[in-house]
């Protein structure tokens, strides 16, 4: 007995009387009338709320018409469009009731999407397909500095023809954009620039997540590389995502996005007007645009510095009583009983702490972060599997 066999009030009443009268189960019930549990509980709720009048069809219309907004409301909502012209409804809602408190009466969303979409304010996007969640040893953070996320956004050329390399980093707790600067070429000693720049401003993280590209990573040991090591030398667990997988790393990847449409679709006629996009951006992202995660607040009233300053200079490595210390050489090699280890031309100079677990096995530390287990018989390294930072940060 199907809602659509029948007159549908008359069968949600007839649905309503065979549940009061307690004969039968709701799910047994929902069976029988072709519904599912999830819409009898729903016409129950209805019922006791509303009696008889709550199983009729609600109207799907905006709770308030367009032509019940004052003048003043529409102007104040175009004013809020005109200077934050990629913000959607939700967004002109929450600025609508911050800043224009005296109007008394506030539209609904439904409304104010209608309103925009009748003034050819809407920008259309087509629908993206969600990956997937996948579980990966990837740190959750809990507070603001626990995982800061790196990556470059895709190179593009401004109209001149130059290409602009944009370089981003943002917290991954409070969605906080603390860098997005173009970088003349993604060598080493550019990017560690724009890092301790950034270092010396908001402190240090407890993790930095980017993906496996240079000059985050290499195809060495535990893929790291001179940047990777520099940051383990800071007290900061390096993480990669998997390769393939940018869903790992998505809200930095939807960062992207927001950047991509606001600020080079066209891109500037040059580097600096492009930069100026940029340090624009990041005004409007950090202090002026709600996050609905963020239950509409804007990441500068979640984020704060971290108490973890960048030392003015590195100090030496040092490993706890019992371990055996060797000195990497020039061709990323370690001594051992006379004969030279491969291990990772990024730790070339460094210090490596080897911690006997078994007779001929011991673990490989760099710092604080483990690098592997070396077998002496076979000589040979078996790095450790990439693993999320805990203390401090994971419950």
């Amino acid at each position: 007995m199907a809602w659509k066999e029948t007159d549908v009030v008359d069968s949600r009443m007839m649905f309503i009387s065979e549940i009061i009268k307690g004969d039968s189960s709701m799910a047994q019930l929902c069976d029988d009338f072709g519904i599912s549990r999830k819409t009898g509980y729903k016409w129950l709720g209805r019922y006791k709320e509303y009696g008889p009048g709550g199983l009729e069809d609600h109207s799907r219309a905006p709770h308030h018409h367009i032509q019940a907004m004052s003048d003043e409301t529409r102007s104040a909502i175009l004013s809020i469009k005109n200077r934050f012209p990629y913000w959607g409804a939700v967004k002109i809602d929450h600025r609508l009731r911050r800043d224009y408190p005296g109007l008394g009466h506030y539209p609904c969303i439904s409304t104010i999407s209608l309103f925009l979409k009748q003034h050819g304010l809407v920008i259309s996007r087509k629908r993206v397909l969600r990956a997937t969640p996948t579980q990966s040893p990837l740190t959750r953070g809990k507070n603001a500095n626990d995982v800061w996320c790196a990556d470059f956004k895709g190179h593009f050329k401004t109209s001149d023809g130059k290409r602009c390399n944009p370089l981003t980093m943002s917290d991954d707790v409070s969605r906080y954009l603390l860098c997005c600067r173009h970088v003349e070429k993604t060598t080493h000693d550019l990017v560690k620039m724009q890092f301790a720049r950034v270092f010396r401003e908001f402190g240090l993280p407890l993790v930095i997540r980017t993906d496996n590209g240079h000059p985050f990573a290499s195809h060495g040991l535990c893929g790291l590389s001179r940047l990777s090591v520099w940051w383990i030398r800071l007290g900061i667990h390096p993480e990669r995502i998997e390769a393939g997988k940018p869903q790992q790393n998505g809200r930095h990847e939807r960062i992207h996005l927001t950047l991509k449409t606001q600020t080079a679709e066209p891109a500037a006629s040059s580097i600096e007007l492009q930069q100026r996009r940029f340090d624009e951006f990041m005004q409007e992202y950090n202090y002026e645009r709600p996050h609905e995660s963020l239950k509409m607040k804007t990441p500068a009233e979640i984020y704060s510095g971290s108490s973890r300053r960048m030392p003015g200079k590195l100090g030496p490595v040092e490993y706890a009583y019992g371990f055996a210390v060797r000195k990497v050489g020039l061709r990323g090699e370690i001594f051992l009983g006379g004969k030279a280890l491969f291990l990772s031309e990024a730790l070339i100079g460094e210090y490596i702490g080897l911690e006997q677990i078994e007779e001929n096995k011991s673990r490989l530390w760099f710092c604080d972060y483990m690098l592997g287990t070396l077998d002496h018989e076979s000589r040979r390294v078996k790095p450790v599997k990439m693993y999320p930072l805990s203390s401090g940060v994971n419950p």
